[in-house]
């Protein structure tokens, strides 16, 4: 063979083994990277399997309560934290039906559940499982306060039962003020300040760190149906 068509065949033979080679490597990859989301989807299957497991999910249901959006929710109380879990299901409900709570606004409306399909779920959790569920999505409670985050609104077991104090009223008032603070940002409410000296801080306002002359309030309306808002918080 001419020393010319040998190096051809030479040039030939090493690109299909260049090209082999190649095919070859992005296929390892590929399966290394199935394996790997494979492997992360079942950690977080895991993770979700095991913090479900750390609830009781209390067996209560009941009508829906306001017009407009039905949002549909669960309660659920952590193990060992003290908390009855038909007890707070109950006390929810019945904040979320009262008419100084957010069906006042005539667009909101809500039901309590114990089983698919849902929309959110109030959580009554450890301070630390709080802090760790708040904290994955960025949110930063201390130890102190609630959050809401994905499909849940996360509850301060400690919040829950000794309250703020920075809120004098009763304890089952700092109660309606978590639910209600919370749920007003799963419906679309931002932070609130104090509108004035005197006049009832807004639910939407973070109370635990200082009414700023406001008076202690719980609900997001009065009874007559008027917004107890303020300036949007910076």
């Amino acid at each position: 063979m001419p020393v010319r068509l040998r190096r051809r065949a030479i040039g030939a033979a090493l690109a299909i083994l260049l090209l082999t080679a190649a095919v070859l490597v992005v296929v390892d990859l590929n399966a290394r990277h199935r394996a790997a989301g494979a492997a992360t989807a079942r950690l977080a299957l895991t993770r979700v399997a095991t913090l479900q497991s750390s609830f009781t999910v209390a067996e209560a249901n009941g009508p829906a309560v306001g017009h407009g959006t039905l949002r549909r929710y669960r309660v659920e109380v952590e193990h060992g934290v003290g908390v009855d879990p038909q007890a707070a299901a109950t006390q929810v409900q019945n904040i979320l039906a009262d008419k100084r709570s957010w069906t006042a606004d005539g667009q909101d409306s809500f039901q309590l559940v114990s089983a698919e399909p849902f929309d959110f779920t109030v959580r009554i959790a450890s301070p630390q499982l709080v802090d760790k569920i708040c904290g994955a999505a960025g949110l930063d409670t201390k130890g102190e306060v609630n959050c809401d985050v994905e499909r849940q609104v996360m509850v301060n077991a400690k919040r829950w039962q000794s309250g703020s104090p920075q809120f004098t009223g009763s304890l089952d008032d700092y109660r309606a003020l978590i639910v209600n603070h919370e749920v007003g940002h799963r419906i679309g409410h931002g932070h609130e300040s104090c509108p004035g000296p005197g006049q009832p801080a807004p639910a939407m306002m973070q109370q635990i760190y200082g009414l700023n002359g406001c008076l202690p309030n719980a609900w997001p309306y009065s009874p007559d149906g008027r917004y107890l808002g303020g300036p949007p918080s910076r």
